[in-house]
């Protein structure tokens, strides 16, 4: 008897280790198969293309920029910047026009191919210089840009459909060498796909609120299009609002997975054209709605172009797809060699996927305190008016009271945005007691009285009109509570 239960017990345990050594096994197989998958060579044409795209929108917007004379209004006239960075402030005298042209520049390099590798890093921090300069100019499309610029940095996007590769060509034919590729990593371009994705579902998921589901603030903002030839009275329903609202979340949501699914890529293709454009004619929101349009070229069968664009390939030699065997004498990378870049990548997405959570963190309404409210891809979800905005400069030696004229510190956009964001109304309270301080010697007590409604709804203050704003902690740890 002793012996049966002995045997039986043998044999389970050793049924069990097998089971977990299999399982363990088929993991690890997976994984080495998914980076096998993601290191794999695939024709770079699709990246060109989406290149291509990039550089010309950067371009255009530095256009626009001039035109519109905001170089000037934004990073000239003002006097003081809410920048992210201390020691990051704009360039002096002409500086930013001279800074402004070299991104101009850059940008037609990138869209060129032509010294690429130089050219798209040179742009990336050219452009992450403009963000850091001002809170105040926060637009979720320059950060995106930016986010693209540093992935496009990495990408060997140069190897088709580029002045760089065609002089690398006829190097290599008049040398009789062999033709250089016009493939890349596949992981180059799963990142830029995850990047997009990312954009779209942190987008439909911040979107899951009390008051987008009611239709706010969208059917405010719908209603000021009333006046529009033919849709003017259909937008300006609340229905339209309500209906559109739904419409916004589930294609925010699903947009990734249609994307990403070759079958539903078509759909998806549709529908991501269709949702950008109409964002572009309801709202003003730059070149974001094109650069999500510019994406979609990143998402459908990498060799595409070759196929609907032939003449811009003539001449070139069809690369291996991914798909079909690898070239006689080929081999696939060692481990080592896609170790760095697979952590890398790794590690850039998880960032990626856990920055937008961070409001969690922090206690209250995102919309109301904006702790978390950047970077996190919470887009046209709040419409915040402000009614009162003031500030008072105390002396604690006297307790004598002395009114701001804000308008000669800020610009209106600054005031604009400041009135609306509590770590911004923090940040100026300690420029302003630094600047007193440097003057009298003694570091006043500074308070701002904030009146603001959302979405809509009443009308509150957005901060304790009591608390020292000049005493409070800056940055990340700048979390106020309305009283």
């Amino acid at each position: 008897m002793m012996t049966t239960t002995d045997t039986s017990t043998s044999t389970c345990t050793a049924n069990t280790r097998a089971s977990t050594s299999t399982g363990t096994s088929t993991g690890i197989d997976v994984a080495r198969r998914f980076a096998a998958h993601l290191t794999a060579e695939v024709d770079a044409a699709s990246l060109a293309v989406f290149r291509v795209g990039y550089g010309a929108l950067i371009a255009w917007e530095v256009v626009r920029y001039a035109l519109h004379d905001r170089i000037t209004r934004y990073y000239i006239e003002p006097t003081f910047f809410f920048s992210y960075v201390p020691f990051v402030r704009p360039w002096g005298g002409d500086g930013m026009y001279w800074h402004f042209g070299a991104i101009f520049v850059l940008s037609l390099l990138v869209a060129a191919g032509l010294f690429y590798r130089a050219s798209a890093a040179l742009l990336c921090a050219a452009l992450t210089y403009v963000f850091l300069l001002d809170k105040a100019q926060y637009l979720n499309h320059l950060y995106l840009v930016c986010l693209l610029g540093l992935l496009l940095a990495a990408t060997p996007a140069h190897r088709a459909l580029s002045v760089d590769h065609l002089l690398a060509r006829r190097a290599a034919r008049s040398t009789s060498a062999a033709a250089p590729p016009e493939t890349a990593p596949r992981l180059h371009l799963f990142a830029l796909k995850a990047q997009v994705a990312i954009v779209y579902f942190y987008g439909g998921v911040a979107k899951l609120n009390g008051d987008w589901l009611r239709g706010q603030p969208l059917t405010m903002w719908l209603a000021e299009h009333a006046d529009a030839p033919l849709v003017g009275p259909l937008l300006a329903s609340p229905a339209a609002g309500l209906a559109l609202s739904y419409a916004g979340l589930a294609i925010d949501l699903s947009m990734g997975f249609l994307l990403f699914s070759r079958r539903t890529f078509p759909i998806g293709a549709a529908i991501a054209l269709t949702f950008n454009l109409s964002n572009a004619f309801l709202f003003k929101i730059g070149i974001f709605p094109y650069v999500m349009i510019a994406s979609l070229a990143l998402f459908a069968d990498p060799s595409w172009p070759r196929r609907r664009l032939p003449f811009l390939f003539r001449g070139a030699a069809r690369p291996n797809d991914g798909t079909s065997a690898p070239a006689p004498g080929s081999a696939p990378a060692p481990e080592r060699r896609r170790a760095l870049p697979l952590a890398l990548l790794c590690g850039y997405l998880l960032v990626q996927l856990l920055l937008p959570l961070r409001h969690w963190l922090y206690p209250g309404d995102v919309a109301w305190n904006e702790a978390g409210h950047r970077f996190s891809w919470r887009m046209k979800l709040r419409d915040k008016s402000v009614s009162e905005l003031s500030y008072t400069v105390v002396d604690p030696r006297t307790g004598v009271r002395e009114p701001l004229d804000l308008e000669e510190w800020l610009t209106d956009r600054q005031l604009g945005e400041m009135g609306t964001r509590p770590d911004m109304l923090v940040d100026f309270a300690h420029h302003v007691a630094d600047r007193w301080q440097e003057a009298s010697g003694v570091r006043p007590i500074v308070t701002a009285k904030v009146v603001a409604s959302l979405n809509g709804g009443p009308e509150r203050d957005l901060l304790d009109p009591t608390l020292d704003l000049a005493s409070q902690p800056r940055g990340l740890l700048a979390v106020l509570q309305p009283p």
